[in-house]
């Protein structure tokens, strides 16, 4: 991809004392108030720097939702940051200083500390920047205009690019040019569908839609690690099959997840999943989960080959591997009663049981009264222990060894078969039939 120049951007001389719009005041909320958030603003501004939080904690402030990741930004280059964060006794890790971004640690929680900075040449992945105390300057590198809001410690609002206006609204709009901000890095372009599956209110917009196709092919030079956090996000969304039927319409999931045969009507189910867990409530077996959702977009009578190739291709971890195998091979017997389901539960855990339950309701909805049963008997699950160990095997006069275990299976198998109501002297009475 060809260098974009960031000659957006008037000399910094003619734009570094002009006022950023002030949308209005918040009440500081109480993660802001935090002790140990006062503490790293109180370090950085000790020599009058202007310092305000920026990206997902304002917008998420004003939604109402729970922070989590919290980021600062400074005019102060990093090595001042530096300084004054260990002047006031807290600890500074350069995370990524090339970018000017160092972590702040206070009573063990980090915060993000980014200089102000503007593109001076952008690569597709990566971009040279240089520092400036222009917060406007700094505004307009930024993917969307929702995540362009600063909020200064004393809870007023800093808007250059009317993202609150934008955020309320649930419009996803990239900041300036769609086809620059993606150009600038091409994983904008799976942001833009996940920022809408938790952002987003009616249609998307066009002209983002537009650069979007133009761009996707380009998704292919980005590190698939990238590419699963950013789709792993988007699959966690409340209600992610609208979205990522989009991406399918565009042109866009091919370059993402081919294993997903487009048209089988994967993402119906997928809508149906997320309508049912919506129904059970967030907590328990309710609780939005990517890999459970993106094991149903994989379904099929190749769904297990399909994970397969996802979780290579991807670079899945081994226990998402394991999981998302488990999900797209695993068989539900809902024709027995609870004896089989205690079974399966025993068997499986209940975990990857609920799951279970979950994707063949989602599919099979006229079933719901069973699988809602189902659901209860896992929530009442408690997973019992096998009254008997190898010792007691032992104490029968066997000698050590590959015995002692295959002794212990075949009573377990005779004590899931009797629907673990056997206690200990009947599993010692049973080991001594075994052995006779």
């Amino acid at each position: 991809m060809s260098r974009q120049a960031a000659s957006r951007h008037p000399p910094l001389s003619s734009r570094k004392n002009e006022s950023v719009k002030t949308a209005q005041s918040i009440p500081v909320p109480d993660w802001m108030a935090a002790p140990e958030t006062r503490a790293v603003t109180d370090a950085l501004g000790a020599k009058g720097a202007v310092v305000r939080f920026v990206g997902g904690c304002v917008r998420d402030t004003l939604l109402g939702r729970a922070v989590a990741d919290i980021d600062l930004a400074t005019p102060d280059p990093p090595e001042t940051v530096t300084a004054l964060l260990k002047k006031a006794g807290l600890r500074a890790i350069a995370t990524g200083i090339e970018h000017g971004t160092i972590t702040a640690v206070a009573d063990g929680r980090s915060f993000e500390v980014t200089t102000l900075r503007h593109d001076v040449e952008t690569f597709g992945r990566h971009a040279k920047v240089a520092f400036t105390d222009d917060w406007e300057a700094d505004s307009m590198r930024r993917d969307f205009t929702m995540n362009a809001i600063y909020c200064g410690p004393d809870g007023t609002l800093y808007d250059p690019q009317n993202g609150e206006a934008d955020l309320r609204a649930g419009r996803v709009r990239f900041v300036g040019e769609a086809r620059e901000r993606i150009a600038e890095d091409v994983l904008r372009l799976l942001r833009f569908f996940r920022f809408h599956a938790w952002f987003g209110k009616g249609a998307a917009d066009e002209d983002a839609l537009a650069a979007c196709r133009e761009a996707a092919a380009q998704l292919e030079i980005l590190s698939v690690e990238r590419v699963w956090h950013e789709l792993k996000r988007l699959l966690a969304a409340p209600d992610p099959a609208p979205h990522i039927r989009l991406m399918a319409e565009n042109g866009i999931l091919q370059h993402v997840l081919p294993e997903m045969k487009t048209g089988t009507g994967t993402d119906a189910a997928l809508a149906a999943l997320t309508a049912i867990e919506a129904g059970l409530g967030k907590a328990g077996p309710g609780e939005s989960e990517p890999l459970r959702h993106l094991a149903i977009l994989l379904g099929g009578k190749d769904a297990e080959t399909a994970a397969e190739k996802v979780a290579e291709r991807l670079k899945l971890s081994n226990a998402e591997r394991d999981r998302l195998a488990a999900l797209a091979g695993g068989e539900l017997d809902a024709g027995g009663d609870a004896t089989t389901w205690r079974r399966a539960l025993y068997t499986s855990g209940a975990e990857l049981f609920r799951d279970r339950v979950l994707l063949a309701w989602a599919t099979n909805p006229q079933r719901e009264e069973t699988y809602r049963k189902m659901l209860a008997e896992a929530e009442a699950w408690t997973p019992p222990s096998l009254p008997a160990t190898g010792g007691d095997v032992l104490a029968l006069g066997m000698d050590p060894g590959a015995a002692v275990g295959e002794m212990l299976s075949r009573l377990e198998a005779w004590w899931i078969a009797e629907d673990f109501k056997p206690g200990r002297e009947d599993c010692l009475e049973k080991l001594k039939a075994l052995k006779s």
